[in-house]
């Protein structure tokens, strides 16, 4: 059972969702967790707050909160500021984060013939502040690109299911860089974006660099690259898509800032992370969408990916302990409904192992 409440208070737009069905989930929940002190073990609820014009100035102020019992918690502040001068075309943001979460994509272990993935006992406390600078395409410019970037302090602190800061994972292999309960990072980011659309087509470019500074000697220093290459067509009434993701990262690392394949968002047919983790990754994707009905599609995919034979390479090599493959195959079939709450999922997928899984979502974008 659950409420939903959108209030609107001057320009500002407040929407509170609440789900009262915690005592549902305290009957199903270990006795370790149910006796839980805290009052906020089991509220799921979000609250997103924006107003488009704080000060009169035409800033934006962002500020959402999910939290979700004992398994994830996130809020986050943005406060966007636009230019102010013809000469200075770049928008200014600020952002302050803080999420807790479990950390199933790296020390998840795999189960089911690796079609899920369940909570290694290691959760991730992250906390971040930066600034971000976003340049626009420019109107008089026929190129459509875009590029950000951005320069953050992040903390980040492995704790175990009980909230307590821990230095290893339940094989004694470190869950840090440092080797301390903690660790810190000053990363520069830059992004940049082409994308190109019409009725029949679309094409899509992205790449990402993180440089990791260390200011004091503990504190990490990397490189990470990433890219992404999406192309669709139609073809009659079909409509096929391929997309390709890959990167690396190199200098030093912890185990939670390895690449993870596998799951929805990757390899359909395993559970997140469950193919591989690795310090390089290429996973490739396609698919075949046709029209079922006007607000109904049916779509025939095929997934893989590949760590590159890097996974050895990652601190304390989780993959190998977790007896991930390295290398993966999904395929399978989903219908994809159009509605009010976004685009809804239903996806049912084979992997390497014959192992069947089905999974449904909910998103705001289309591909």
């Amino acid at each position: 059972m659950g409420a939903q409440k959108s209030i609107q208070a001057g320009k500002a737009k407040i929407d509170v969702n609440v789900d009262l069905s915690h005592q549902l989930r305290e009957a199903l929940l270990p006795s370790s967790f149910r006796n839980s002190t805290n009052p906020l073990s089991y509220i799921i609820g979000s609250l997103d707050i924006k107003h488009p014009d704080l000060f009169g100035r035409r800033d934006k102020l962002d500020v959402l909160w999910d939290h979700n019992g004992l398994s994830h918690s996130n809020l986050l502040i943005s406060y966007l500021s636009k230019p102010t001068s013809q000469w200075l075309a770049a928008q200014q943001s600020f952002f302050l984060q803080h999420s807790v979460a479990p950390e199933i994509t790296i020390h998840g272990v795999p189960i089911d013939n690796f079609s899920h993935s369940v909570s290694g006992g290691v959760k991730l406390s992250r906390f971040l502040v930066g600034l971000q600078l976003h340049e626009p395409p420019s109107a008089a410019s026929t190129c459509n690109w875009t590029s950000k970037t951005s320069i953050r302090f992040e903390h980040v602190r492995p704790i175990n299911d009980y909230g307590r800061s821990i230095t290893r994972d339940l094989h004694g292999f470190p869950v840090t860089s440092s080797g301390n309960l903690h660790d810190d990072m000053i990363i520069l980011k830059t992004e940049s974006q082409y994308t190109m659309a019409d009725d029949q087509s679309f094409s899509l470019l992205n790449f990402q660099i993180e440089q990791g500074v260390p200011l004091l000697s503990k504190w990490i220093a990397f490189n990470r690259f990433k890219f992404g290459a999406r192309k669709g067509f139609k073809v009659g009434p079909a409509f096929v898509f391929t997309g390709v993701t890959g990167g690396s990262i190199v200098g030093d690392m912890a185990p939670y800032q390895a690449f993870s394949i596998g799951g929805r968002s990757s390899v359909r047919g395993y559970g997140e992370g469950a193919v591989g983790t690795g310090r390089a990754c290429l996973v490739l994707n396609s698919e075949l969408s046709v029209p079922l009905t006007k607000m109904l599609e049916g779509t025939i995919f095929l997934d893989c990916g590949t760590d590159l034979g890097s996974g050895r390479h990652v601190p304390g090599n989780p993959a190998l302990r977790h007896g991930k493959p390295g290398s993966g195959i999904g395929l399978g079939y989903s219908l994809r409904c159009q509605s009010r709450l976004g685009q809804i999922q239903m996806n049912y997928a084979i992997n390497a192992y014959q192992q069947k899984s089905f999974s449904f979502g909910i998103s705001n974008a289309a591909f």
